[in-house]
């Protein structure tokens, strides 16, 4: 019954925007399983370009070298949400793009405007190619990507409690460690002149410090229940 109603609904397009650590992938990724819609992690798309970029031994400190090639990497993004795959010029890229190596040189390679306009040109594509709808996870997506997005969201959280999420991700890294390494992304991803880490003014923001996982999810997928009784 339920898949058959989330046929019949109206097809949403739902942005998801904000910081690491304030439980983004994982929420996008249960709202999109549960209401049958595609999903899209954006920052996968940028950690795959970063990680060509590394591997061909481009100079990531240098905007004109990486600008030269941001053409050339096939990016393949697939959008089950049970089974998120990336692959680069056919090869399955989900576990090394999420290496320290990858995460320390992301934000660099990704204020690249070339680098930019080449990956928001790729996720248009996969979301307006999704006949259901889609849950698009990122830090541009309400105010870049998909400024007509049906919903946009825009999760926080506390430094505190984004730095103690991602040491449990990281198996028991350093949580002062990976909170000065958190705040620092922020600054670069915030500061950077092309697509900015912004709320967008129509985004609901929905503080995460202080909910379960389940929480999040459970209020994102009421937000998107009354968006579509609304189309």
């Amino acid at each position: 019954m339920e898949n058959g109603a989330a046929r019949t609904a109206p097809a949403v397009i739902v942005a998801i925007d904000g910081p690491s650590g304030t439980g983004k992938s994982s929420t996008s990724k249960a709202v999109a399983a549960q209401l049958g819609l595609s999903y899209l992690d954006t920052g996968a798309q940028y950690r795959a370009i970063t990680w060509w970029m590394v591997s061909n031994g481009i100079d990531v400190t240098d905007p004109t070298a990486i600008a030269a090639v941001a053409d050339k990497a096939e990016i393949v993004s697939g959008t089950d949400p049970a089974n998120p795959t990336i692959s680069v010029d056919g090869v399955d890229v989900a576990g090394p793009i999420r290496t320290q190596e990858v995460t320390s040189k992301v934000s660099a390679v990704s204020a690249v405007p070339e680098v930019r306009a080449k990956i928001t040109e790729l996720q248009r594509s996969l979301a307006a190619g999704a006949e259901r709808g889609i849950v698009v996870e990122g830090r541009d997506i309400g105010t870049t990507v998909l400024p007509d997005a049906d919903l946009k969201i825009f999760l926080t959280a506390s430094p505190e409690a984004r730095a103690a999420r991602r040491s449990g991700e990281l198996k028991g890294a350093d949580v002062r460690a990976t909170r000065e390494a958190l705040l620092k992304r922020d600054a670069a991803d915030s500061s950077r002149k092309t697509s900015p880490l912004a709320k967008a003014d129509d985004a609901v923001e929905v503080d995460t410090s202080d909910l379960t996982l389940q929480q999040v999810i459970e209020c994102v997928v009421t937000l998107v229940g009354e968006k579509r009784a609304a189309k």
